[in-house]
């Protein structure tokens, strides 16, 4: 079985469409027998991805951080919850359990994974899939600050062929099993 890391957000956005995004991949995930790893919260787009997977009998492996479990956040019912004391520890182990990312709508955390991880593949410390789901525009800011950053001199061109751009979550999921 193949592992598909989910980033997304712990807030379930303005829009049930970001929710119901998020469970129509989870169930896509598990009918297609792909493991999710995730942030390891019930609630918002993360529950979502979460509950998806789960209610179609799939395996669901959640990593958060001791500081997370505390505000009782955390997920009861994964196949796997690892219990880490840093987002650092969060995101290596999130890294070592996964053979590709897709990031979903979320915020700064969202954003702090899916930059780490588009680091350390132009680091050439991996070369696993990173997808970004731009559904109805969500990352059009994002994707054009790093059009910038190409233009300003400080991301060289061929770097924004690490990810792929897709415009829904069933998108990133199929292509990711196409090329699997």
């Amino acid at each position: 079985m193949k592992n598909l890391c989910v980033f997304c957000g712990s807030s379930a956005g303005k829009s049930e469409i970001y929710v119901n995004e998020a469970r129509t991949l989870g169930n896509y995930m598990a009918e297609n027998n792909l493991g999710l790893v995730y942030g390891g919260a019930s609630i918002g787009v993360m529950g979502a991805v979460a509950d998806g997977v789960l209610e179609k009998d799939g395996k669901v492996i959640g990593i958060i951080p001791q500081s997370i479990i505390d505000l009782e956040v955390g997920h009861q019912n994964l196949t796997n919850l690892y219990v880490v004391d840093s987002m650092h520890e969060r995101k290596q182990k999130m890294y070592d359990l996964s053979d590709a990312f897709l990031a979903i709508p979320g915020g700064i955390g969202t954003l702090d994974e899916l930059c780490e991880i588009f680091t350390w593949a132009q680091l050439e410390y991996h070369k696993k899939p990173i997808y970004i789901v731009n559904h109805n525009g969500f990352f059009d800011h994002l994707l054009k600050h790093f059009e910038h950053c190409v233009e300003q001199g400080f991301v060289r061109p061929e770097h924004l062929d690490l990810f792929r751009t897709v415009a829904m979550p069933l998108d990133a999921a199929k292509d990711f099993l196409e090329r699997s």
